[in-house]
């Protein structure tokens, strides 16, 4: 693929140096204007296409980032991506325990209706309008999920689980689950799920959006939860026994992990009756995220639940990616291959990826037939004078890029 692209661009120069020995000639540009006769001795040439068709994504971010800080960063950011040849922002919506939009619900049972630093603001809608001003796609990220709370925010366990504690995910000890510093909320309870679906419909009824994006917390549940009463008893009536002691013992973690799935394909039929958008996951990679958080990815992807998919292959070096990326796709349907668009880990505490090593990793994805990816996060192309986006729309981004919704959306 990226060979093919470097033999567009030497057509495109070769045409415009025909074509238009006025005009300067960049690939990224579309060509000037010149007044001439045209000839009518023969048809004229036709321009090579000045796009392809790939998913250029990026996550935009609360914590490490003041993207959302003022409309004027937002306004930035969004040009930034623009420029560089980016054509998708996932800009979280739900996270610590608050919304980024101004939400009824959160209104209703929480006194919460946004985020307290956001004041009168409606961040998702700023984010909207400006992205639309750049020509760029919005799939608002969902990213606590299930998790309502982080212990390094504050006073555990959080406005929502003091207000719902028969919300709190149930461990074997009895006591609520806290993973990695996260505290749950119980995702097999029909009353979490309900308000989960609620907060997601908000956004979909009420604002302009190409699709939604759930990710290693939505659907997911520690594979440590599911102990509580009604769990335990729904599956004593369903499998003839009581969970078991080891949390990670495989029916166990199937039948929970199943009820996830359900509870996916619910809410991809109420988003779907409401607004044709795109249902993006971008889940942990399988088998981890399956033994850890009870998330079957493959079984999202396969059975059409996904209409695209970003797995979360955070290597930060090029061998160790390229064994996710080929375990990926051994675990997902070859027809299916196209909807993956993995994501790359660009920026972590003082780790940044170099741009020779992006640019390796974009180029072997599009050699295993992989039209897209996305990065985590924003604040990785920013320094050094946006280092990395420069070097991106250099090389493997020099060409624009049509975010591919419609071929997405079609089943």
């Amino acid at each position: 693929m990226y060979n093919s692209l470097v033999q567009v661009f030497a057509l495109a120069a070769l045409w415009c140096a025909v074509q238009l020995p006025l005009a300067a000639c960049r690939p990224q540009q579309q060509p000037t204007v010149v007044s001439t006769p045209p000839d009518t001795t023969r048809p004229a040439p036709s321009p090579p296409s000045s796009t392809v068709r790939e998913v250029r994504g990026v996550w935009l971010t609360v914590a490490g980032s003041t993207v959302f800080d003022s409309r004027d960063n937002i306004a930035q950011a969004m040009r930034l991506l623009r420029d560089n040849g980016f054509n998708v922002v996932f800009p979280v919506v739900w996270t610590r325990g608050y919304t980024l939009w101004r939400s009824r619900t959160m209104e209703r049972e929480f006194g919460l209706p946004i985020g307290a630093q956001f004041g009168s603001r409606d961040v998702l809608a700023e984010t909207i309008q400006e992205a639309r001003a750049n020509g760029l796609a919005v799939i608002p990220w969902f990213e606590y999920g299930f998790s309502s709370f982080n212990a390094g925010l504050g006073a555990p366990p959080g406005l929502i689980l003091q207000r719902r504690p028969e919300w709190r995910a149930i461990g074997r000890d009895g006591q609520v689950v806290i993973k990695n510093g996260f505290y749950w909320m119980n995702a097999l309870d029909t009353n979490v799920q309900n308000f989960l679906t609620t907060l997601i419909m908000e956004v979909v009824e009420n604002y302009d959006i190409d699709g939604i994006q759930g990710d290693d917390r939505l659907p997911a549940l520690p594979t440590e939860a599911g102990y509580d009463a009604a769990t335990s008893a729904q599956y004593a009536r369903e499998t003839g026994m009581m969970p078991p002691a080891d949390f990670k013992e495989q029916r166990w973690v199937q039948w929970r992990a199943d009820k996830l799935t359900d509870y996916l394909r619910r809410l991809r039929a109420r988003v779907k009756a409401r607004k044709n958008i795109l249902i993006s996951m971008s889940p942990s990679p399988y088998p981890f995220g399956l033994n850890e958080y009870l998330q079957d990815a493959p079984a999202w992807i396969n059975r059409g639940l996904a209409d695209m998919m970003s797995i979360q292959l955070y290597r930060r070096d090029l061998p160790s990616y390229e064994t996710l990326v080929r375990q990926m796709l051994s675990q997902v349907d070859a027809p299916k291959h196209w909807r993956l668009s993995p994501g790359i880990l660009g920026r972590a505490d003082q780790y940044i990826i170099s741009p020779t090593l992006y640019q390796q990793k974009v180029t072997f994805n599009r050699q295993q037939g992989i039209p897209g990816e996305v990065i985590f996060f924003h604040e990785a192309l920013t320094p050094n004078n946006a280092e990395l986006a420069r070097a991106l729309r250099q090389s493997v981004y020099r060409q624009n890029a049509v975010f591919p919704k419609d071929s997405l959306l079609r089943p």
